[in-house]
């Protein structure tokens, strides 16, 4: 949980609006000087290139986070990500071990904007997920249910994942994941993003009748019979990514009619008929990975978030690479943290009076670490 009392900021953020980018530039390399490794900012591939030109670190959440808190000399962790990011991050670099390692001192991990969260893991509360797992129990034995939540999703289901036996995946590692725990039990609970879970199990060669989506809005078995519940292999929680749900196999069509050749690159969050259209898919680090190795001329439509699709075409002007859709799609909650709220943000913990300052409750701290080491043991 977020801690809610704070020291009153030594500057408001209004004035802040009013500087022009180069002078909040200017004043944000003015707090990295001083700092030096005391402070890390970090930079999720879905930010905007102003604020990623400040970051030490980029790359994925979770990934950011192993490396922040891997950090002899951290103090502060800035991460200019979104709310689950900066959870993950508070409970890796303030792990016990972590904490005795600095005599006792806490990393305080900063959100530059509080406002900055994730539709996804908005649609699987806690609350919804202890509910339908109480209501799973008039049907199945619980006992033999694995509970898996994708990196994208709050501390508390993390935590409940830690306290009934289940393990947190990421979007490179989910197929290992889900082979863990249908190795120990029935069935898998997947939540909160369905695309992921079932392109995943698809993969694997599991029938996709054997999937129901539970809907946590639906009267009684999450809008499922007692027979398909109980034929179940991996029951899939009824949520999505809002930029990765918005391209189409239609996209898809229109890329290879108008560019033939063309190949189409995709994350697993998107939806089944899409990633099954594509001619590859994987993680952010892994399309990154794609189009670096990828030789001159290669033409791609590339189905992810617009600022990293764009960065990558200004990083490899050597290739045609295309957003496979018309419309815009970029995380706009990623989007809310520009320079302006990066500035304030830093100036007020040089303050000592710090804004967006996240800590996680520790018991709930306590098992989020439980299933995200039984994630890292299988690396």
């Amino acid at each position: 949980m977020p801690v809610t009392s704070e020291p009153t900021p030594t500057f408001s953020l209004a004035p802040y609006k009013e500087l022009d980018n180069s002078a909040l530039a200017d004043r944000i390399d003015a707090i990295r000087k001083d700092w030096g490794k005391r402070l890390v900012i970090l930079g999720h591939h879905y930010q905007q290139d102003e604020v990623i030109a400040h970051s030490d670190l980029r790359g994925d959440s979770l990934r950011l986070s192993q490396l922040a808190a891997d950090s002899h000399e951290c103090r502060a962790i800035v991460f200019c990500g979104v709310h689950f990011m900066a959870e993950t991050a508070d409970i890796l670099a303030n792990r016990s071990a972590k904490v005795i390692e600095r005599q006792g001192e806490r990393v305080s991990v900063i959100l530059p904007d509080m406002a900055a969260g994730c539709s996804m893991a908005d649609m699987a509360q806690i609350d919804q997920v202890e509910a339908a797992w109480e209501e799973l129990s008039e049907w199945l034995d619980t006992e033999k249910i694995i509970p898996v939540t994708y990196i994208n999703s709050t501390a508390a289901l993390k935590a409940f994942c830690g306290r009934h036996n289940g393990i947190v995946c990421t979007s490179s590692n989910a197929e290992k994941v889900l082979r863990w725990s249908l190795e120990r039990g029935e069935r898998v609970f997947f939540f909160p993003d369905q695309h992921l879970g079932r392109n995943t199990a698809i993969s694997m060669g599991i029938d996709v009748a054997r999937m129901p989506v539970w809907d946590p809005s639906a009267d009684e078995g999450g809008g499922n019979t007692s027979d398909a519940l109980r034929e179940s292999r991996v029951l899939l929680w009824k949520g999505h990514c809002s930029v990765h749900q918005m391209f189409t196999a239609a996209h898809v069509t229109q890329f290879r009619e108008k560019f033939p050749g063309i190949k189409i690159l995709v994350h697993p969050e998107c939806p089944q008929d899409v990633f099954e259209t594509a001619d590859a898919s994987g993680s952010t680090a892994k399309i990154i990975d794609i189009v670096q190795q990828s030789p001159a001329g290669t033409q791609w439509a590339i189905g992810t978030e617009l600022h990293l699709v764009n960065r990558l075409r200004e990083e490899h002007p050597e290739q045609d690479i295309h957003f496979l859709s018309p419309v815009v799609c970029m995380c706009a909650t990623m989007y809310r943290i520009d320079l302006a709220h990066l500035c304030w943000s830093l100036e007020n913990l040089d303050a000592k009076t710090p804004v967006g300052r996240i800590e996680v409750d520790p018991e709930i701290a306590e098992w989020s670490l439980v299933a995200l080491d039984r994630m890292l043991e299988l690396s």
